[in-house]
């Protein structure tokens, strides 16, 4: 039993529980027996699959792992038989379009997929249609047209308002898809090259009259996976799901060169049920950075971007951060999670930035695993972005930043102590943090502090002062995991054990940023209660399905 103990910690916490029950060992208790009874009573399975990555076919396969399964199509050809080119200077735009075509006369009859072979096929934009694989084989490369009439000018995003460089239309990216249902981008680590200098030069000398494109966007879709490939110099950002859910984007290299402008490697925008896993990304830009729309225009949209897993990514961006939130956020940005990243090289390793203006929210950020090598500023909440699209931007729109918990964050070599700025009448708040050790730095050296509040225990060096240090958890023993009973759960039970292991790892010094049931409709009644150590309760509700008929994401 010994050997199990030392071997098995949480087994151990376990056991230890079971010598000496508690209100917390009950709970879980109830909480196990209550989905067991709703599998019994509904003939489901108990852990559904998550919507973030189902796709029609084979669920997740693992604990920490999103579906990359490719599904069969109908009608396969290759871009050969529509007269396609590799030799690296034909043009295929048109073989593109016209495979496209007949590709989209399959959406309803099993769908289809395009096989690109070993070659270079140089290309302009063309359009992805629903139920459909786009399959570049081993030696195969995509190559972006140096023609910027291959590049058509578009209309700009309702959540921006006008192109994000320019004012007006902007280009449409090398790859676009709108209103798809099932479309996945993958291969034999094929390689798809936006050959983007001539558009980064246009950025460098100021003679760029529309906004750039990106490499790939996927605009009002769902059920996308976008895996196993290289993408390399996209002339903007390089992957931009935006007003989509249920994407995935994995096992992906994307490279750019280090000072190539904004060259972000995946942006989520105004998206739900985002996977983000074991990618490589070199950028002059975020490796990762959620958004949702700018100012004015975000808001009135409103379209948020949540329950987003972005983890094992690993990367170096000498000018932005390994994952940034915002600046666009103007519609919203919850339920993010972000683990297992290790960031070198970098100017910030985890970035939250906003500005007056920008309305909004950001809440419920966990930021958890996460390692540095030679990074800038580990930690940077900032505030005046000072960009705005218009005029008509509104000063008094403030954003609300709430419930950021970080915790097992490691810096090597840092240059920099965390520069935590929040806005003035809009103070950042619920800052939680655990176990955050950031070496290379003096230790008397002073945190950049402003308009933020929340708790620490076990960082160093020292905190600032509006972080109040907390040394007794009261829950800072208990490591049962609650990331046991999220193997295959849906959204919304995700999130409500989310809530839990959030009182469990942080305890009553967290306690203001536990959400509280009933706030909206479909709450459950009468949510749990469970003690919070100051004599007060935390309140957890299960998501509203589990009161209603049958199971399933809603």
């Amino acid at each position: 039993m010994t050997d199990i103990q030392n071997q098995y910690p949480i087994t151990s916490k376990l056991i230890t529980a079971v010598k000496k029950p508690s209100w917390l060992l009950l709970f879980l208790l109830f909480t196990l027996i209550f989905i067991l009874t709703i599998q019994l009573t509904t003939n489901q399975p108990i852990f559904p699959t998550r919507p973030v990555s189902n796709m029609g076919h084979e669920a997740m396969h693992g604990l920490d792992t999103c579906d990359g399964v490719v599904p069969k199509r109908v009608f396969k050809k290759s871009i050969l038989e529509y007269g396609g080119v590799g030799d690296g200077v034909t043009s295929n735009t048109a073989p593109f379009m016209a495979a496209m075509v007949e590709m989209r006369r399959y959406e309803g009859r099993g769908g289809a997929q395009l096989n690109v072979p070993e070659g270079k096929w140089v290309t302009g934009s063309f359009n992805l249609t629903s139920n459909f694989t786009l399959f570049l084989e081993h030696g195969a490369v995509i190559m972006g047209s140096e023609d910027p009439k291959e590049w058509p000018i578009i209309e700009p995003l309702p959540s921006y308002g006008r192109g994000r460089e320019r004012l007006g239309g902007r280009h449409i990216s090398l790859i676009h898809g709108d209103g798809l249902t099932n479309v996945v981008i993958t291969g034999q680590n094929g390689t798809i090259d936006g050959r983007g200098k001539m558009w980064w030069d246009l950025w460098w000398n100021r003679t760029l009259e529309h906004t750039r494109g990106h490499l790939v966007e996927i605009m009002n879709s769902r059920n996308i996976l976008i895996s196993n490939l290289t993408f390399r110099n996209s002339p903007f950002w390089t992957i931009h799901p935006v007003y989509c859910s249920n994407v995935v984007i994995k096992d992906m290299t994307i490279l750019a060169p280090l000072k190539a402008p904004n060259t972000d490697g995946i942006d989520p925008d105004s998206c739900t049920n985002v996977c983000i896993e074991d990618c490589y990304i070199e950028s002059g830009d975020d490796l990762v950075a959620v958004k949702s729309g700018w100012d004015q225009y975000g808001i009135n949209m409103a379209r948020p971007s949540s329950n987003i897993i972005i983890r094992r990514v690993s990367g170096t961006t000498p000018t932005c951060s390994g994952v940034g939130i915002g600046s666009e956020m103007s519609g919203g940005i919850s339920n993010i999670q972000i683990e297992n990243l290790h960031i070198r090289n970098s100017a910030a390793g985890i970035r939250i930035k906003t500005d007056i203006g920008r309305g909004g929210y950001i809440e419920n950020i966990t930021i958890t695993n996460i390692t540095m090598d030679g990074v800038k500023v580990p930690l940077r909440f900032s505030r005046g972005a000072d960009d705005h699209p218009d005029d008509a931007w509104d000063p008094k729109a403030l954003p609300r930043i709430k419930g950021i918990f970080i915790t097992n964050v490691v810096s090597f070599n840092s240059r920099k102590p965390p520069m935590l700025l929040g806005i003035e009448g809009a103070p950042f708040e619920g800052i939680c943090m655990k176990n955050v050790s950031l070496f290379g730095l003096r230790p008397t050296v002073q945190w950049s502090c402003e308009h933020i509040s929340g708790f620490v225990n076990g960082v160093l060096p020292s905190a600032c002062a509006l972080l109040q240090r907390n040394a007794s958890l009261t829950f800072r023993e208990v490591e049962i995991q609650v990331l046991m009973l999220k193997v295959y759960v849906d959204a919304a039970m995700f999130s409500w054990l989310d809530q839990l292991e959030k009182l469990l790892l942080f305890g009553d010094i967290c306690e203001s940023s536990i959400p509280t049931p009933c706030k909206k409709a479909r709450c459950l009644p009468e949510a749990a209660s469970l003690p919070s150590g100051r004599g007060k309760a935390v309140y957890i509700s299960p998501p509203p399905y589990l009161v209603e008929d049958g199971i399933g994401y809603r």
